[in-house]
């Protein structure tokens, strides 16, 4: 079904009214908005052009469910709320988790033990967060005193692309393909080999891990996929499946970090023959353990979020 710019638009305003807030606000915008068109459409305008005429004087969704709510959007005044809140959610998203791992590398570099790396990271990514909030809300304090228009006039091309339309066939499938693509790259490299050689080809991954941490990793690996079917099963994430999606997650990051943590990790073979061989030092190889660190981290954390964040939506889409 194709969704609409009155479809993107309605969707973007209930997302964040209570839950008995919106199926009225939903209707009754349904109602106005195609009144609204048909008005514009009955002296002669273009039926696109007059749903794009009247979504634009309606104005930001975020703004119009504010009223719905009776919720003021006050910072130092109405005018940037919006643009502030939105901007600031992005950056605490994405500078604190930049700062944690140039920190985390610069101290790992220094020879400092896991746990000062960590305890210092989260210090200063809370550092960041602090200095993110006060410098973000003083730029939008100055403009909003000195009147300027940073934002420009709110328009319908500002909407989120489309409403949550539930899990389907092809998530199903490219979630499964997905795992069986890195199962079957687990398996190649640990009975063919990545790394071509004079002799046999090199697995990346220690040898060691089999079959005891890699038959762990492979389990989880199968109760990702349970968890695809039972998504498309139930037609949309829950939290409940949000809950066990984090519970995996964690297990695999738990995996991941303490065979890095113990240098069991890579096969020694292979770090010897590609970076030891060809004149890498010791620091170029504690920047790459940190960095496959800080990639299992962030894989693992993003999985367990976008769980969260797609049983939130289901939520909110009633």
């Amino acid at each position: 079904m194709t969704t609409t710019l009155t479809d993107r638009y309605i969707a973007a305003t209930v997302r964040s009214l209570p839950q008995q807030l919106q199926a009225e606000v939903r209707d009754e915008l349904h109602a106005s908005i195609a009144d609204a068109i048909d008005a514009r459409t009955a002296q002669g305008e273009p039926s696109e052009q007059a749903e794009r005429d009247v979504l634009t004087d309606l104005g930001d969704p975020g703004a119009l469910a504010a009223g719905y709510a009776d919720r003021p959007l006050h910072l130092i005044g109405p005018t940037y709320f919006l643009t502030w809140w939105r901007l600031l959610k992005l950056l605490v998203a994405i500078v604190p988790a930049c700062a944690f791992g140039g920190v985390a590398i610069a101290q790992a570099l220094d020879g400092t033990n896991v746990g000062q790396i960590i305890g210092q990271g989260i210090g200063i990514a809370l550092s960041v967060v602090v200095h993110i909030a006060f410098w973000t809300t003083l730029v939008f304090f100055v403009l909003d005193r000195t009147g300027a228009d940073a934002v420009g006039k709110w328009t319908v091309d500002r909407l989120p692309e489309e409403p949550y339309q539930g899990t389907g066939r092809v998530d199903l499938i490219v979630s499964l393909l997905m795992l069986a693509i890195f199962a079957g790259l687990l398996l190649w490299d640990r009975f063919r080999g990545f790394v071509p050689t004079s002799d046999a080809p090199l697995p990346m991954l220690n040898p060691e891990l089999w079959p005891w941490g890699m038959g762990a990793l492979f389990v989880l690996l199968a109760a990702e996929a349970l968890i695809a079917i039972a998504v498309y099963a139930r037609g949309r994430w829950t939290p409940a499946l949000a809950g066990i999606n984090a519970a995996v997650a964690v297990c695999v990051m738990s995996l991941g970090l303490t065979a890095l943590g113990r240098r069991a990790l890579f096969n020694p073979e292979f770090v010897q023959t590609v970076f030891v061989g060809n004149g890498v030092d010791q620091d170029a190889l504690i920047v790459l353990a940190v960095l496959t660190g800080i990639a299992i981290v962030g894989i693992t954390v993003g999985d367990a979020v976008d769980g969260w964040r797609k049983a939130r939506r289901a939520a909110l889409a009633g």
